[in-house]
C-alpha cells in the first residue's frame, strides 16, 4: 500500500474537518503543513470548550486513520504536533472527561503520548 503524503493528507483533512476547510486550504497554499496540524489541534480545543467530547474523539480517530497510512513526514508531524497536544487537552478537561476521552484514544496514539510524557518528565527531573 502506498503511503499518504502531505498533499493527500491535506485533501483528507479538508474532508474530515469541514468547519476549518478554508483555513486548511489557505495554509496548504503556503505549504504550511505544520500550521495545518496546529489548526486541527486548535479546532479540537474549541470543540472541548463547547464540551463536544464525541466530536473530539471522532477527530482523534480520523487523525489516527491518516497516521496509520501516512509517510514518515506526515507521521512525524502528527506525533510532534497533534499527539503532543494531548497534554493541553487534558488540562482543558475535568478528570472525568479526560478519562472518557483517553479511553477512546487509539492504542498507538496512547503509546506515543505516554512515551512523550515519560521523556518529558525525565528531562524535567534532570534540571
Amino acid at each position: 500500500m502506498q503511503k499518504i503524503n502531505q498533499k493527500k493528507t491535506v485533501e483528507y483533512l479538508k474532508a474530515f474537518y469541514p468547519d476549518i476547510r478554508n483555513e486548511i486550504t489557505n495554509l496548504s497554499d503556503r505549504n504550511n503543513f505544520a500550521g495545518i496540524m496546529q489548526t486541527t489541534v486548535d479546532h479540537m480545543k474549541d470543540l472541548l470548550g463547547q464540551t463536544k467530547i464525541q466530536s473530539v474523539i471522532r477527530n482523534v480517530k480520523r487523525m489516527d486513520w491518516i497516521y496509520k497510512r501516512g509517510n514518515s513526514y506526515v507521521r512525524y508531524l502528527i506525533e510532534n504536533i497533534f499527539i503532543r497536544s494531548f497534554e493541553s487537552l487534558k488540562r482543558k478537561t475535568n478528570p472525568q472527561q479526560w478519562r472518557f476521552l483517553f479511553q477512546e484514544i487509539p492504542a498507538d496514539f496512547k503509546n506515543i503520548y505516554m512515551e512523550q510524557t515519560r521523556k518529558d518528565h525525565q528531562l524535567i527531573n534532570r534540571s
